[in-house]
């Protein structure tokens, strides 16, 4: 979609705004016109000795009372207009928030987070002024200009007027040959801030790992190379929006130069009056205005057409995970996977190869298996975070793909290998999906995930902020509140993507201990734990071995200890393990 269409449906759907800004504009430039042939009837009033002493004091309110109207119409359309213009972004903030949400991890994993927020900030903010200002810049100065041109030509002399406009096509020329250069320069200044922003961001994320190597120098130098061209980048569309006003001050410095030498010319020769030439005058230095708005109007579109060149193609980037379904709610029953392949990107290696299993309501499964063999990438299926090549899943007598996408994920509660904390207080991350849910409530989640005793421990309790990504928290407790937020949801199917691999065993074999008991008191709750720690387990109604993408081995703990295979050997290391460590 180009600038101009975006522009004008959205001035389609706002018309009283604009048009109530045109009239008071009209207003402005009819008051404006006037003040000059006003001046120019009392200068050849007081030249004749028409007004003198009380007479003057009409003329005089009449020029305040243009002046005290100009005013109030000027604040008038800007309050009409700016709210106005303020709604277009909003709208594309939303829009871009919406289409963000809705995409999967492959987006984000081609994007950076620092561009993504400078297109949500800088870019929007261009496109915004190129609806707001430039719209009430370029129809202010059109108006303007003909109105000048008109009262010149048809109330003054067309003779000075035609000379007065000789020099404006060699600045028409020139607007044109500097338009292009700042949209080039335009597009680097915003795409050298968004670099900048996205190191600004991954170093901020980041500062305690770049403290701990002893980095901080070599970032610093980093980003003062980035804000150096940033400032380059800025600097030169600058230098090229200057050079607008070179171009208006020639053309009317010349145009004045040639109406002073015709004007002088008629006056001496009685066919023009003073006034009548100091009105024209002035009113060529009205023309200053329009021809100020033309270069700021191409100036800010040029900056709105490179805010949108680089925020179209995200709008218009395909969902990586398309939302069709239309069942609303997810229904009491198995959960069954049918040959399941995935692969990412173009890696000819499966992630997933053939894989099938099927897990009952109110039962547990147990995923296991080494370092990428596909524990994660089963669970992102079943999130519908990544779609399979072949095959594919269905619970409750649908296809995942017939759900509502928000309707799947509110039907699971899921604790990722890397939990997400958000700058607010315990409570507060805990009852992230339950916002309505009481102190109490909140207490038996974190009771039932273990970390009640350590939050009583904080200085504010519940009411402790845990700071941003949890940073105030250790890796143990930022899992253990990720768990206690997942309990609370009240789902019908709990994902514990390796949720304990931060706690001790001890730890461990209490959470383990509370989900046992929170599943007799909900025994239609569902459970899928994916654990390195095979002791998190062996107490799951099925048990499958993942190894390569394939699964290797399935069956209860005791069926696999028999089978004295991959499991088998494993548990031995980790039993030896551990009680080596209890020495």
């Amino acid at each position: 979609m180009s600038l101009a269409r975006l522009v004008g449906d959205f001035v389609r759907r706002n018309w009283r705004a604009y048009g109530s800004s045109a009239v008071m504009l009209f207003g402005v430039a009819a008051c404006t016109v006037w003040v000059p042939r006003k001046v120019g009837e009392m200068i050849d009033g007081l030249a004749s000795h028409r007004l003198a002493g009380s007479d003057l004091l009409l003329p005089l309110a009449e020029l305040l009372a243009l002046g005290l109207a100009i005013y109030v119409l000027r604040v008038g359309w800007r309050i009409r207009l700016y709210s106005a213009s303020y709604k277009l972004g909003v709208e594309l903030r939303t829009r871009l928030y919406a289409r963000l949400a809705a995409q999967g991890p492959a987006f984000y994993q081609r994007q950076r987070t620092g561009d993504l927020m400078a297109l949500g900030t800088n870019d929007i903010d261009a496109i915004e002024q190129a609806a707001g200002e430039a719209m009430l810049a370029g129809f202010d100065g059109t108006l303007t200009l003909v109105m000048v041109l008109a009262i010149m030509f048809l109330g003054v002399d067309w003779r000075l007027t035609l000379i007065a406009l000789l020099p404006f096509p060699f600045m028409a020329l020139a607007f044109w040959y500097i338009s292009r250069h700042i949209h080039a320069a335009e597009v680097d200044s915003l795409q050298r801030f968004s670099k900048l922003n996205d190191h600004v961001q991954e170093s901020l994320s980041g500062v305690r790992t770049l403290r701990a190597l002893g980095l901080e120098q070599r970032s610093a130098a980093q980003f003062a190379e980035l804000t150096q061209r940033a400032a380059q980048a800025s600097l030169s569309a600058q230098k090229w929006e200057a050079a607008y006003e070179p171009a208006v001050g020639l053309t009317l410095t010349a145009a004045s130069a040639l109406t002073l030498g015709l004007g002088g010319y008629l006056v001496w020769n009685g066919q023009l009056t003073i006034g009548a030439l100091t009105s024209f005058t002035m009113y060529l230095g009205q023309l200053i205005w329009p021809m100020f708005a033309a270069g700021w109007v191409l100036s800010l579109i040029e900056r709105g057409r490179a805010g949108l060149a680089r925020l179209q193609p995200l709008l218009d980037t395909p969902l990586s995970v398309v939302d069709e379904g239309t069942v609303e709610k997810v229904g009491h029953g198995a959960l069954t996977f049918s040959n399941v392949s995935f692969s990412y990107g173009q890696d000819e290696r499966r992630a997933l190869d053939d894989v099938s299993l099927t897990l009952g309501p109110g039962q547990t499964l147990g995923l296991v298996g080494p370092t990428g063999a596909g524990k994660s990438t089963l669970l992102r299926v079943l999130l519908r975070q990544a779609e399979p090549q072949h095959g594919g899943a269905s619970w409750g007598g649908h296809t995942l793909e017939q759900y509502r996408l928000a309707a799947l994920r509110a039907a699971i509660a899921w604790v990722p290998q890397e939990p997400f904390l958000f700058s607010a207080t315990v409570a507060e991350n805990i009852a992230l999906a339950r916002p309505d849910a009481t102190r109490a409530d909140i207490e038996d989640a974190a009771k039932m995930a273990a970390i009640h005793d350590d939050i009583l421990r904080f200085p504010q309790g519940y009411d402790t902020p845990v700071g941003e990504r949890g940073i105030t928290l250790s890796g143990g407790q930022r899992q253990r509140v990720a768990i206690a937020r997942a309990l609370l949801a009240h789902s019908a199917l709990l994902l514990l993507d390796d949720a304990l691999s931060a706690v001790d065993t001890g730890t461990e074999t209490r959470i383990l201990e509370h989900l046992d008991q929170l599943r007799r008191t909900r025994p239609e709750l569902s459970a899928i734990i994916a654990s390195h720690r095979l002791s998190a387990v062996i107490k799951a109604d099925l048990i499958v071995v993942l190894k390569g993408g394939h699964i290797i081995e399935r069956g209860t703990h005791d069926e696999l200890l028999a089978r004295d295979g991959w499991y088998a050997s494993q548990w031995r290391y980790q039993q030896l393990e551990a009680s080596l460590d209890a020495i």
